[in-house]
């Protein structure tokens, strides 16, 4: 029988994805990916010139593993983009199977416009010939409102929303292509990934594909 995503009101949770930083610990990639972990998603850079010192050494430990890799980077306001977009690249260091993503979320007083967000994407895309997912929840939501951005729209949506069953996409997407649906032990279950302790307080960001292992590496750098 042929595979068909659940649809989005569904209280489906497949946890498969996990996003890291340099604070989340990490015991064992191997292990993690015997638990079903099929791919990592690593902060690597901050604006222009920040870097995450753990994204190089946990690359090599968790493709090793036969993981997913994948980079993001946390979009600023105070920095050329074009320098946030060198800054990624030369951190991340992507080849033909790195996810590249950009995190725009909330940054007080540092706030990443949508227009450099816009910029970002666009600049990143001329440099790897791909697009990068959009990794947001309430913030393009409230800066879109109801519009639909063709522009956005056509980027992977990295959905982050949490204490819901029933995530909602702002209305230039159809579907999330990937849910975080927890980033706390006291949230959403399931929270925990055995090999990935998480942050001191066993907080871990939790991502939900719904699709299967073959989907995910298909799709996963396209």
């Amino acid at each position: 029988m042929a595979f068909r995503r659940p649809s989005l009101n569904m209280t489906t949770i497949a946890f498969h994805v996990v996003d890291l930083y340099h604070n989340d610990n990490v015991a064992s990639f191997a292990t993690a990916a015997a638990a079903g972990t099929w791919g990592i998603i690593h902060k690597a850079s901050t604006g222009g010139t920040g870097t995450d010192p753990a994204y190089a050494g946990r690359r090599q430990q968790a493709v090793g593993a036969g993981l997913l890799w994948g980079a993001y980077h946390w979009g600023t306001a105070h920095e050329p983009v074009s320098d946030q977009v060198d800054n990624f690249l030369n951190v991340a260091q992507p080849d033909g199977k790195t996810l590249l993503a950009l995190d725009y979320e909330q940054t007080q007083g540092n706030q990443m416009t949508l227009d450099q967000a816009r910029e970002f994407l666009t600049l990143l895309y001329e440099q790897v010939g791909r697009q990068a997912v959009l990794y947001s929840g309430g913030l393009i939501k409230q800066q879109l409102g109801n519009k639909v951005d063709k522009f956005f729209g056509a980027h992977r949506l990295w959905l982050a929303e949490y204490g819901t069953l029933t995530p909602k996409v702002q209305a230039s997407w159809k579907k999330y292509w990937l849910w975080q649906y927890t980033d706390s032990t006291t949230g959403t279950q399931p929270s925990s990934m055995p090999g990935i302790p998480g942050d001191a307080n066993g907080n871990l960001d939790c991502n939900s594909y719904l699709g299967t292992r073959e989907q995910l590496v298909a799709e996963w750098a396209s």
